[in-house]
């Protein structure tokens, strides 16, 4: 690019040409992509200014997102940004980005739920006043403690102050009720009780009488599944694990841009190993997009995916069922009876991975296809 005026019209005519140059597979959809990043404007907006003159700064960030996309380097580093369902997630080097065929298994996911019954909306002036009792002893008991939040670093109302708890305290201490767990108050809903048993009534909030549905997403990479499953379904609670410490602080970082915070806890370490025992065998649904890509067909992915993203989060071993294996054996012990897993694979091992399913106690196997048509996802249930 030379210091002359560079219009919409002509930046894209370079940059498609550049990027044809050095080997993109499709190089006028990422040159798109590219500008409208760079100019703040939707594609649409491009094509109805093609005369408009790009400022100086607008120049400066294109080159050098053009020179690292002819690099090779993935469109979604570049922009910070990677859509996902209804949302926008962040994503950068070092942590999986988000794609299509794991929005399939998010839909399969969601599927293995229960269906959430409408709310009553009438009014209770009792429930009312037993709220308002409740709230005030809560806040009596505060005040003698010394402060609104305590040294677990939960606000007074029981709601996730971050997502940075350990899993050695409650991780889903935030709770449709409004008291935490520990709290000697008196309860105003059964909503607040023990996150994984059935209270004796929630005002029919969803098909089993629960106050919500635990979720783990195990691996969760950019908190992507996590956060879907919470926005799309409020009446659950995720707790989210991945091994990569990159991994975990952006999927915090997503879950609280997203305003999740009160649904999602993001907790360090291998598979199912930071969730406290005391949630094993009450789990309503697992789901996981785990490593699953063979070692040798690693070897002929595209350089975008070998040479950016990284290799702990797609190398799965020989067969692409190395880390399934021991996902499958915690998540037999971490499901309710009843309760599902649902885990993205490598479309030539479902029937593999269908048998291994079946060695560890789960029934029900079934294969979904993904978009194009290939076996992707594997969805099992525990006995009920």
């Amino acid at each position: 690019m030379t210091d002359d005026i560079w219009t919409v019209r002509r930046a894209l005519e370079w940059t498609q040409g550049y990027l044809g140059r050095h080997g993109d597979e499709n190089p006028r959809v990422a040159a798109e992509w590219l500008l409208s990043e760079a100019c703040g404007l939707t594609r649409i907006q491009l094509y109805l200014d093609l005369d408009r003159p790009l400022s100086e700064d607008e120049r400066d960030v294109l080159r050098g997102w053009v020179t690292r996309r002819g690099q090779g380097e993935p469109l979604q580093y570049i922009s910070g940004e990677a859509p996902f369902r209804y949302l926008t997630l962040r994503v950068r080097p070092g942590v999986l980005i988000p794609r299509p065929e794991t929005e399939v298994l998010v839909s399969e996911a969601l599927a293995c739920l229960p269906p959430c019954a409408p709310r009553a909306a009438a009014w209770s002036e009792e429930a009312a006043q037993a709220e308002a009792a409740a709230v005030a002893a809560l806040r009596e008991q505060l005040e003698a403690l010394g402060g609104g939040e305590d040294a677990a670093g939960e606000r007074g109302d029981g709601a996730f102050v971050g997502v940075t708890g350990s899993g050695d305290g409650d991780v889903l201490a935030g709770r449709p009720g409004g008291a935490p767990e520990t709290s000697d108050a008196p309860t105003a809903t059964a909503a607040v009780g023990d996150p994984g048993a059935a209270p004796a009534s929630t005002g029919g909030a969803c098909a089993e009488e629960r106050p919500y549905y635990l979720v783990a997403d195990v691996c969760t990479g950019s908190g992507c599944i996590a956060c879907a499953v919470a926005s799309e379904r409020p009446d659950t609670r995720v707790i989210a694990t991945d091994l990569s410490p990159d991994a975990v602080a952006l999927a915090r970082e997503n879950v609280e841009a997203l305003g999740l915070a009160d649904s999602v806890r993001v907790l360090q370490g291998d598979l199912g190993e930071p969730i406290p025992e005391r949630y094993l065998g009450r789990l309503d649904l697992v789901v996981s997009n785990p490593p699953y890509v063979p070692t040798a067909v690693l070897a002929e992915v595209p350089r975008e995916v070998s040479g950016f993203e990284p290799t702990l989060a797609l190398d799965g071993g020989a067969d692409g069922l190395d880390v399934f294996r021991p996902l499958v054996a915690w998540a037999a012990r971490a499901l309710r009876p009843g309760g599902a897993l649902a885990c993205e694979l490598h479309e030539g091992h479902l029937d593999a991975a269908a048998a291994v399913a079946a060695q560890a106690g789960l029934v029900d196997a079934r294969v979904v296809e993904d978009l194009a048509g290939r076996p992707r996802v594997l969805v099992a249930r525990r006995p009920a």
